[in-house]
This record gives structure tokens, C-alpha cells and sequence, in this order.
């Protein structure tokens, strides 16, 4: 017989695929019981209702997201790269937070997932001068990550436009863009 944490694991793996096709208003809990192999009764022993199964997960994808990547002082681009990576390999998770976004809905980070980590780091290489120290650190932040993830949240013109470039090539211009944008000046 599957234990509780099986089963709990289950419905987290399968509303992950259910929420980040469909968010949290179109999602169904009967395709994620289904999905799981539970019944809606073992899925709301664990949660309460869809939006406290949507912020499980949310939480779970957005500190992996999180985990996923580490910002290295000494090669910021470095660091855009690796996010633009794991924006392909993982575009299930990319999806979580832009639903969560959409819908309004916060996640928290556990403990032991530190978000101020990569802002220190952006710090520390200011400080060695690899990155323009003129940025504020949060606002910089947030404009890597966009560069990192700008061919998958780009509009479909620009994915038409750039079908025959090789995703190799994309992702450099990634790092391209993040190397001039942090530059120091002069």
C-alpha cells in the first residue's frame, strides 16, 4: 500500500502538469486525481481546496526555480545563461510562476532558499567590478532574469522570426545581452 507521502507526492506531480497547462481557474481536480491515480477524497486529505494545491506547488516550483541557478560574482552572464537553460529544460515551472503571476498569487520560499543570496552576489560583483556599480542590485536583478527568459516569454512574432536560429544561439545572445547590460562603464 503507497504511503501518505507517496500519494501526497503524486497529486503535487500531477497538479504541477494540470496547474501549468491550465492555471489555477482551469485546472480541475478531477483530472489531477485522475492523473495521480487518488481519489478527490485522499486529494483534499491533503489539501483543502484547488488554491491551497495551487500554492503548494506554486511554493515547491518557485524554490526549485530558485535553487536551480546560482549567481557567481565573478561571471554574472554566466548566471543568465544557466536561467535561460533551466527556462527550457523546465518549462513546467516557467509556467507555475507566470500563472501565479497572472493570478495574482504569491509564493513563499523555504527556509533554507535564500532570494537576498543573489542580490548579495550581484553586490559582491559590483564590488570586484565585473558589473556597473551605477545598478541598483533590485532592479538589475529582475532585468536578468527577463533577459534570461526572453525567448520563452517572447510573443509568437518573435519566435516565428527566429525558428531557424539553433536554441545555442539564442541563448548566447542571452549572455551577450546580460555581458553589455552589467558592463562596467568606462
Amino acid at each position: 500500500m503507497p504511503s501518505t507521502t507517496d500519494v501526497r507526492s503524486r497529486i503535487l506531480l500531477a497538479a504541477r502538469s494540470e496547474f501549468a497547462a491550465y492555471g489555477l481557474a482551469g485546472a480541475r481536480i478531477d483530472r489531477i486525481a485522475k492523473a495521480a491515480s487518488a481519489s478527490k477524497e485522499r486529494l483534499y486529505a491533503h489539501f483543502t481546496d484547488k488554491a491551497t494545491l495551487f500554492q503548494a506547488v506554486l511554493d515547491v516550483n518557485a524554490a526549485e526555480f530558485h535553487e536551480a541557478v546560482a549567481l557567481d560574482p565573478a561571471d554574472v552572464p554566466a548566471f543568465v545563461g544557466a536561467v535561460f537553460d533551466h527556462a527550457h529544460e523546465h518549462p513546467d515551472i516557467l509556467r507555475m510562476l507566470t500563472w501565479a503571476r497572472l493570478e495574482g498569487v504569491d509564493y513563499d520560499l523555504p527556509g533554507g532558499v535564500a532570494p537576498d543570496a543573489k542580490l548579495t552576489a550581484v553586490r559582491e560583483a559590483q564590488h570586484l567590478g565585473h558589473v556597473d556599480a551605477s545598478w541598483v542590485p533590485e532592479e538589475l536583478l529582475p532585468i536578468l532574469f527577463g533577459i534570461a527568459q526572453a525567448w520563452v516569454q517572447a510573443p509568437l512574432v518573435a519566435h516565428e522570426n527566429a525558428a531557424e536560429t539553433p536554441l545555442a544561439a539564442h541563448r548566447a545572445s542571452a549572455v551577450e545581452a546580460a555581458r553589455r547590460v552589467v558592463g562596467p562603464t568606462g
